[in-house]
């Protein structure tokens, strides 16, 4: 899975690698192609039942509901960044790095900087998206076009582009065979782009700031998660101190991997 702090940048390969093949393309496809859970599937259905037997009161009632209804607030939506509740507009957050700003990708933008940072041999070894841009595109691409459920981001510090994040929903993805997930889980991924920024605790600070900003953001959500590579102690390290718990060590079909938890609940204990 990615790295946490690029200090240890060395850590693990993306979530994207958690299907059975082992190539990019099919990866982040395994994880956007994911069947949403029944309870969604339900909850879809059962608000458009609402919605059709709102229409037919309004009919009975000569073109006019006799009867406000009850305001309703989808937990989901299933197109869009709207599984992730419009990380677009979650706008900037003080750090005591900084005020950092998760921005979604745009890929003519882009491309040239994160594809720069994917052929830094510590990152290639763990993303695996190392050559030309068009592979680091088609990574991008499978994320972007799909239905919102991963969403590529540039972490960019006092104005200052520094860091690549995905921010998906764990529940959705193939992790969720391998732990038991719970509902709008949200996992996330860090990579720190230049070297000078690796190894003094910057990817602590961040995650710290990022996994509250997801807590603030998604109401629904209870749990960030994370997936480093067992061996890699700094990076395990690096979740502790950003307020993560070590929940258990997790088989995954490239590597045995630290299951990290920061708990809504214990946000202001840990």
């Amino acid at each position: 899975m990615p790295p946490t702090d690029a200090s240890t940048d060395a850590g693990s390969a993306p979530i994207t690698s958690l299907g059975s093949d082992t190539g990019p393309d099919a990866d982040s496809q395994d994880t956007l192609d994911l069947r949403l859970p029944d309870e969604l599937v339900a909850l879809f259905a059962e608000e458009a039942e609402a919605a059709r037997a709102a229409e037919r009161a309004a009919e009975q009632g000569g073109g006019k509901s006799t009867a406000k209804p009850d305001p309703v607030t989808p937990t989901v939506t299933p197109t869009g960044d709207d599984l992730l509740d419009g990380i677009g507009g979650w706008g900037p957050i003080a750090s005591p790095a900084g005020l950092l700003h998760l921005v979604p990708v745009r890929i003519d933008r882009d491309l040239t900087l994160i594809s720069r940072w994917m052929n830094d041999p510590a990152v290639a070894a763990f993303w695996e998206l190392a050559g030309p841009e068009t592979v680091t595109a088609n990574h991008l691409s499978a994320q972007l076009d799909g239905d919102g459920r991963s969403v590529p981001c540039l972490g960019v510090l006092d104005g200052t582009p520094m860091s690549y994040w995905e921010i998906y929903r764990a529940d959705l993805d193939p992790l969720a065979r391998h732990y038991p997930a719970r509902l709008h889980d949200t996992g996330i991924h860090l990579l720190i782009g230049a070297v000078a920024n690796r190894g003094r605790g910057l990817g602590s600070t961040l995650l710290r700031a990022v996994s509250d900003l997801v807590l603030d953001r998604r109401p629904s959500c209870a749990r960030v998660v994370a997936e480093p590579d067992l061996r890699n102690t700094p990076s395990v390290s690096a979740f502790l101190s950003a307020g993560f718990r070590f929940s258990a060590e997790v088989d995954l079909p490239d590597k045995r991997a630290a299951l990290m938890v920061r708990d809504r609940a214990l946000r202001d204990v840990l």
